[in-house]
């Protein structure tokens, strides 16, 4: 037997103009209905289903040891202080 999730309806009024063009602006830029829209908003906001993230987690683990050797000797010149300047 396939057990079904039970899913829930919720009707918000009121919603301000501005945040209504933005949910449609949202929707086209998705390709998807504004309901399915709304609900994958609400789950990334709130970590429901998905990880929370700061849009910094694509960018961490990415580089090759060679791409971080080079960084690494590209911005050793930023560990040294200048001490003229902080005299």
């Amino acid at each position: 037997m396939n057990a079904q999730p039970k899913l829930k309806n919720l009707t918000i009024r009121n919603v301000p103009e501005e945040l209504h063009k933005a949910l449609r602006r949202e929707k086209y830029r998705r390709g998807k209905s504004l309901n399915q829209a709304v609900i994958d908003l609400l789950s990334e906001r709130l970590a429901v289903g998905t990880t929370r993230s700061n849009g910094l987690a694509r960018l961490a683990g990415q580089w090759t040891e060679d791409e971080f050797r080079r960084f690494e000797e590209a911005t050793a010149v930023f560990e040294n202080t200048d001490e003229e300047l902080w005299s």
